[in-house]
């Protein structure tokens, strides 16, 4: 199980991402509030803290939650390594990852100090349960076959 640190939005799309503290993920949509939501199916992105602090550690910044567009960042799971189909449950709410990074030939126009990260080290979800978010819910990871809300 892991955690989440932060929930981030922006209100326009080459902003970064701030952290709220808390938000609604509604369904079909992504987090209330950000510039990214209703756009795709990729309605809510993940990134793990563990990979902002060991960019921080080895470009000497200070990145922070939100700096790479993420809109929750999370703590103690393994992102990457969860399949196509995986289930969250965090707070009032279930995702579903639908896609692991971004491919290479997709252009990801938001980065940090020249660095970025989400397409290599982040995941995107769909909102499948609507509700309510908040920075230290508990994030319980299911896999698709074995998952009900």
């Amino acid at each position: 199980m892991g955690s989440i640190v932060a929930i981030c939005a922006s209100q326009r799309r080459m902003d970064p991402k701030r952290d709220m503290g808390e938000g609604h993920l509604r369904q079909g949509y992504g987090l209330e509030g950000d510039a990214h939501a209703g756009l795709s199916e990729r309605e809510v992105s993940l990134l793990a803290w563990e990979s902002i602090e060991r960019l921080n550690e080895e470009h000497d910044i200070k990145a922070a939650p939100g700096d790479f567009a993420e809109n929750l960042t999370t703590q103690g799971i393994d992102l990457v390594s969860l399949p196509l189909g995986t289930r969250l449950r965090t707070g009032e709410a279930v995702l579903e990852v639908v896609q692991i990074g971004k491919p290479p030939d997709v252009t990801h126009t938001y980065n940090f100090q020249g660095l970025s990260i989400l397409p290599t080290e982040g995941i995107f979800c769909r909102v499948i349960a609507a509700g309510r978010v908040r920075k230290g819910d508990e994030i319980v990871v299911k896999s698709a076959t074995n998952f009900t809300n």
